[in-house]
């Protein structure tokens, strides 16, 4: 019932910076974890960092430092911004909703690091 649509994807350089936005078809009462993934080639969509409804964010260790996961008062929109974007971050981003037992994706976005 609940799509997700994420934006914000597109070319960037390296050492640039984008700030990528997922936002939920209808209110979701600020219920239930948003996060982010990405592709990881042959290795499936790997945690980025996630956020509760209560606000409580976990980052993968690997991702920590030049990521930042925040979302909105509404609870709706959940926000990936990337500082220093290197080429290996190029791949697919995708947002995530768990919420009252169900697992929601976006279709995803595509960020492309390169000169």
């Amino acid at each position: 019932q609940v799509q997700l649509v994420e934006s914000g994807g597109g070319l960037v350089q390296p050492g640039g910076s984008l700030r990528l936005s997922c936002a939920a078809s209808q209110s979701i009462f600020s219920s239930g974890t948003m996060g982010w993934n990405r592709q990881a080639p042959g290795n499936g969509r790997e945690l980025i960092a996630k956020i509760t409804s209560s606000g409580r964010i976990t980052y993968a260790d690997s991702m920590k430092g030049r990521f930042t996961i925040s979302r909105d008062n509404a609870g709706n929109t959940v926000y990936l911004q990337m500082n220093s974007l290197k080429p290996e971050d190029t791949t697919v981003y995708y947002c995530r909703l768990d919420r009252f037992g169900a697992v929601y994706w976006g279709q995803g976005t595509l960020v492309t690091v390169s000169e």
